[in-house]
């Protein structure tokens, strides 16, 4: 009979997260900027519900970092004010995970 003899601890590590948050974060960054060159041609463009996506699953600093520096979306109070709330609680839930817990 097949056994399920995975071990959880050898995959989630402290260096597969650092790993995965540069993956998602490069994501959000490009993210931004196909978004903006779409914006630029008039074609179809990323929902924006994608990009809170990107930024809630852990891509805050690309999403962001992409938003300034192409200047996309910049005058959209629901990103200019969003996306940095989500990060800075995902920042005040690993900090809290990390000393507290």
């Amino acid at each position: 009979m097949y056994q399920n003899n995975i071990d959880y601890k050898s995959i989630f590590t402290v260096q597969n997260f650092f790993i995965y948050l540069l993956i998602i974060n490069v994501i959000g960054f490009l993210i931004m900027f196909i978004d903006k060159r779409k914006a630029e041609k008039g074609k179809w463009r990323i929902p924006e519900k994608t990009l809170f996506i990107i930024t809630a699953l852990g891509g805050g600093i690309g999403t962001i970092t992409g938003m300034y520096t192409f200047r996309h979306k910049t005058k959209k109070p629901q990103f200019t004010i969003g996306l940095p709330f989500i990060t800075i609680l995902e920042i005040i839930g690993i900090v809290y995970y990390i000393f507290i817990n």
